[in-house]
């Protein structure tokens, strides 16, 4: 089949679907990358057999709602290409702004000195991966409670060259076990109220555990604000991302565990609320 013309028929089942058409042009483009080959030259010619296998098999999982990232296998973010599949949620452009928040924090409070700093609930290993990659003077923790996530964390952190040390356990507790003390506490956890309607996508294929915060959303910051103090040094920072809506609650709730920090919100590249600092200094 003539590769325009494929394109043309992938287009439109998107379509059907309520899929973005362009998918069909990315997908294809980055399998034909793989072979060092450009699919703009080559709009007039067949695909192989192979390749268009692959191709229709994307496609159709893209038509089931399947995430975009799931089906390629990898998401890029802060510019490095992260592995991801079903066991770990797939890192959004809004913690990219968490994590420039927490180098730019960094930058002001420990400059040009090594600091030590803990990943909570770290996924894929995003975070905790870019922040070493970015300062390299860091020592880097990342914990997960799910070993499969892990895995895949320290999958990427092997590809990228991140030095990282993954521990599994449950938010802050492995980190009082090992009787660590922290400079940096970075935390992007499950914040959506158990009851809110989300994306089909992102419902039926991302992990309920890193999406879902309780009841109100808020249930994992308790924990992590409670047992903060334990491991972090006088002078120290976290960094939540959190909810559009939680700015309010979530600085009370930082104000009762630490009534003398400073604390500030920084909106994401739409306008929302979406980073929460506190400074223990």
């Amino acid at each position: 089949m003539i590769i325009r013309t494929l394109l043309h028929e992938a287009q439109s089942q998107l379509i059907q679907n309520d899929i973005p058409e362009s998918y069909a042009k990315y997908v294809l483009n980055e399998l034909l990358l793989k072979q060092d080959r450009n699919l703009y030259v080559l709009m007039d010619e067949t695909l192989d057999e192979a390749t268009l296998r692959h191709f229709q098999e994307i496609i159709s999982r893209l038509c089931q709602d399947e995430p975009l990232a799931y089906v390629m296998g990898e998401q890029y973010f802060y510019g490095y290409a992260f592995e991801v599949n079903s066991d770990v949620l797939i890192p959004r452009f809004e913690t990219e702004e968490l994590v420039m928040r927490v180098l730019m924090e960094l930058d002001e409070t420990f400059p040009n000195t090594p600091a030590t700093l803990v990943d909570i609930g770290t996924g894929s290993g995003a975070i905790a991966c870019t922040l070493k990659m970015e300062a390299p003077l860091l020592t880097v923790y990342a914990s997960d409670i799910s070993e499969k996530a892990l895995a895949q964390a320290q999958k990427n952190a092997n590809k990228l060259g991140a030095d990282v040390k993954f521990i599994c356990g449950d938010m802050v507790k492995p980190f009082i076990d090992l009787k660590l003390k922290a400079d940096v506490l970075v935390c992007n956890p499950p914040y959506i109220p158990q009851n809110e309607v989300i994306q089909n996508s992102v419902k039926a294929f991302e992990p309920h555990v890193a999406l879902f915060g309780g009841e109100d959303g808020l249930f994992f910051y308790r924990s992590v604000l409670q047992d903060a103090p334990m491991i972090l040094n006088k002078k120290s920072i976290i960094a939540f991302e959190m909810g559009w809506n939680q700015k309010e609650t979530l600085t009370n709730l930082a104000l009762e565990h630490f009534p003398q920090a400073q604390i500030e919100c920084f909106k994401d590249i739409n306008g929302k609320d979406r980073i929460l600092i506190i400074r223990t200094i």
